[in-house]
């Protein structure tokens, strides 16, 4: 099977990659730029692939029997704000150029086609509500505007022949590449360093997982996961729980944040996607992760 994966030298395609090519995908990586010699374990293709609604791109697609869409363009590190002072272009880059590459997968006869979505699309919520599918979206950044938007849009193109689905991701912690500091280095380097740490709760899911729901998408019955959408989360995690973890890595005995008090984030409920075998790797692995940034 060809799969073309845009985005997929980013923090989370290239998991996706990677898994892909680990269970024997021919994968094609779609993006402005080729992939440096070495980022990936085995040999990965190259096109072009722009986020851009006017461009014909159909010779992307050529040969591919699934999509992978990964990308977005942002101002970097920020997504919740990442239009900076140009909201119009962000829209037309993310929501317009992705619809079209939706389209354009269906037209050039691609079988599957998966899009990386957000926990942002559920935006403003009553505090305690658990995050489900059939959660009503409230998103209020463009951000997660952009990402529902996308997710009905490529929704509404399922058939038998096109099986869709979106995947809504919760924040993605792992290595980093290379060259790039992980999710938690200022964090890290400040306790380390002894300077003072926040108290926070966040959700989190390995990049590996992600990976793992991604590869289900391209090949569980389509009759279980067309046109549906998936939450992919895995942790709650406190501050001072993940620093405890890299004090016992490092030996470090600076002193700990306090456990993080008041409303705690939202939970996303994941049985729809753990129902269908999905296995998060939980604690052991945030703390075989944690271990490996300073092994």
């Amino acid at each position: 099977m060809k799969a073309l994966v845009s985005g997929g030298t980013g923090q989370v395609g290239r998991f996706i990659v990677e898994e892909l090519l680990g269970q024997g995908y021919q994968v094609i990586v779609g993006g402005r730029t080729r992939p440096v010699g070495g980022l990936f374990s085995q040999p990965v293709g190259f096109v072009p692939l722009a986020l851009d609604p006017d461009r014909d791109q159909a010779v992307a697609f050529d040969g591919a029997d699934h999509f992978v869409h990964a990308a977005f363009d942002h101002l970097p590190g920020r997504y919740r704000g990442g239009e900076g002072r140009d909201p119009d272009s962000f829209r037309a880059r993310n929501l317009d150029g992705t619809v079209q590459l939706f389209k354009t997968a269906r037209k050039a006869g691609v079988q599957r086609c998966v899009f990386l979505s957000s926990r942002a699309i559920y935006g403003t919520q009553p505090d305690g509500t658990l995050l489900t599918e059939a959660t009503p979206p409230h998103p209020d950044t463009l951000y997660g505007t952009v990402k529902l938007l996308a997710e009905q849009a490529l929704t509404a193109m399922a058939r038998p022949d096109f099986v869709t689905t979106s995947l809504r991701i919760t924040g993605v912690y792992g290595a980093a590449l290379p060259g790039q500091p992980h999710k938690w280095q200022t964090l890290f380097c400040d306790y380390l360093a002894g300077r003072p740490v926040e108290p926070r709760l966040a959700t989190e899911v390995h990049g590996r997982d992600v990976a793992h729901a991604v590869r289900m998408m391209l090949e569980l019955p389509s009759g279980e996961i067309n046109g549906q959408v998936f939450n992919v989360s895995d942790l709650l995690v406190d501050r001072h729980d993940l620093l405890k973890l890299l004090q016992t890595a490092t030996g470090c005995t600076h002193p700990l944040p306090a456990p993080a008090t008041g409303t705690p984030p939202l939970l996303m409920e994941t049985g729809r996607l753990r129902g269908l075998g999905w296995a998060p790797g939980g604690e052991e692995l945030l703390a075989q992760t944690i271990r490996s940034f300073h092994a």
